[in-house]
């Protein structure tokens, strides 16, 4: 009988341990991260709440709109360079590439109405990244900005991430269709437009700031989304 006790007494004591060990580690995960998100190819995504806003937490990988038409994977230097409608491609035409940094995307491809992003969410405004940068306050691309040198190039001024947004040096293919910058820019078309230009905000290296620049709607830039 007395060793029955002990073994019932022993068991709680587990349990009650197994409990508080589990509730600690819910305790220690990232405050800021929200759901998962899937796109209509089927790549996954981590989300990040900022504020008032849930932000997908890397660049767009998809090569398909929403409703599964397909958008125009253009690699020929010429083609890219002439074209008006809406294309996509990898850096330096390496589909590698895209794991890490995501696909670079020309303006028309954003602002088309099949819609580029995941059902539920939208390419972000020019307003809404303000309302991200607002919130962040002081240094915000250092917020944003992956810490280290593993993807960025020294000195990833002022870099601490602490929003959970891992901004990362993707860099651009021209309206000339040159690809450059891999290391030093992090630039992400916003859906807006201004004087006949999209309207792009850009992080770097050696600043804690994020800088909002129009630039011509070929070329191919990153793309971030923000949930309705």
């Amino acid at each position: 009988m007395f060793s029955l006790v002990v073994f019932v007494l022993y068991f709680l004591m587990e349990a009650g341990c197994s409990k508080s060990s589990s509730s600690s580690s819910k305790s220690n995960t990232n405050p800021n991260a929200g759901p998962d998100v899937t796109d209509v190819d089927g790549n996954v995504y981590h989300s990040v709440t900022i504020g008032t806003q849930v932000w997908i937490a890397s660049n767009l990988k998809v090569t398909h709109y929403r409703n599964g038409v397909v958008i125009p994977n253009v690699t020929d230097s010429t083609q890219w360079a002439n074209d008006t409608t809406a294309a996509y491609c990898s850096y330096n035409n390496d589909p590698q590439m895209t794991a890490t940094y995501g696909r670079l995307y020309n303006w028309y491809a954003v602002a088309n109405a099949n819609n580029l992003a995941p059902t539920g969410w939208h390419v972000a405004s020019d307003s809404e990244w303000t309302v991200l940068t607002t919130f962040l306050g002081t240094n915000p691309g250092g917020k944003l900005k992956e810490t280290g040198l593993t993807h960025w190039t020294s000195p990833n001024y002022g870099a601490t991430n602490s929003s959970g947004f891992t901004a990362l040096p993707g860099a651009d293919r021209s309206y000339i269709s040159q690809f450059h910058n891999l290391g030093i820019y992090g630039l992400f078309w916003t859906s807006s437009q201004s004087g006949g230009y999209g309207i792009d905000r850009i992080l770097d290296n050696t600043s804690a700031n994020v800088y909002s620049i129009n630039y011509p709607k070929g070329n191919g830039f990153a793309v971030r989304c923000v949930k309705n």
